[in-house]
């Protein structure tokens, strides 16, 4: 049985759906099973930044009892599994949002993880997502107003009894007007995942409609993406490898104790 993250923000802007689709090619990457699902219905960018931004059969369709979950799900080029929403106003209608929980249910049934991009805000579509979370991640901008919004967020979470992994904050550049890192954790009281710098190659892989840990894999947001997914999987692999290559070999330490 899988596990369902939401990632959601209070705000809109803040890179949420370049993190949902960072995090899960990052899984992947790691040998998971991953489901990626385009929950913004409103105004899907999942397919968008994939380079699939029209299928037959999407979110929508299944939503609306059009078609079955299997049917709507597309493999991207890493092994990724990709379940988009209509770009087309016409398919916003009749849908019902509490079908969010259930379809999410069906996903962990055949995924490692399945990852929900949420809409922005706290309305009928984005609270639907937070239903069917087992985790949620929030993801924010170091601006007052991004770490505002994110609160309100966590605030309902826990009001619906649901489990904050923790917080993503974005297009960190270092500049004076930012919120520090210690000030928005104490805002916000929840665990800071990591952070993501500003970093054109972002951008570029948004060009190239891709991640950008495929397009940039040495890049600073690649390597902040990657080191973020192991934290939220509670993988250890990587600090251990690091941990092995600073290790002195015996020779060196023989090299040393003879003051070579």
């Amino acid at each position: 049985m899988g596990k369902i993250y939401v990632i959601a923000s209070g705000k809109g802007g803040v890179g949420k759906t370049t993190t949902t689709i960072n995090l899960g090619l990052s899984m992947n990457e790691l040998g998971k099973e991953v489901v990626i699902v385009d929950a913004n219905l409103t105004t899907p960018n999942v397919g968008l930044h994939l380079g699939s931004p029209i299928v037959p059969i999407t979110l929508n369709h299944v939503m609306k009892n059009e078609a079955k979950v299997e049917e709507a799900i597309y493999e991207h080029e890493s092994g990724t599994k990709i379940l988009p929403s209509s770009l087309s106003i016409g398919d916003l209608k009749s849908i019902n949002h509490d079908k969010m929980e259930d379809i999410a249910k069906k996903l962990k049934r055949i995924a490692d993880n399945v990852l929900l991009d949420s809409a922005a805000g706290l309305g009928e579509e984005s609270k639907s997502a937070l239903e069917a979370a087992d985790e949620i991640i929030i993801v924010t901008n170091p601006e007052v107003t991004a770490v505002t919004d994110a609160l309100k967020t966590i605030k309902l979470a826990e009001e619906m009894d649901k489990k904050v992994a923790g917080v993503i904050i974005t297009r960190i550049e270092g500049k004076k007007w930012e919120m520090d890192v210690p000030t928005i954790k104490d805002m916000l009281e929840v665990p800071i995942l990591g952070i993501v710098p500003e970093d054109d190659s972002v951008k570029e892989s948004h060009r190239m409609k891709n991640g950008v840990v495929l397009t940039h894999p040495k890049s600073k947001a690649a390597r902040a993406y990657r080191n973020i997914t192991r934290k939220v999987l509670g993988d250890k692999r990587q600090k251990l490898q690091e941990k092995k290559k600073e290790k002195p070999s015996f020779f060196s330490r023989l090299a040393k104790r003879l003051g070579l």
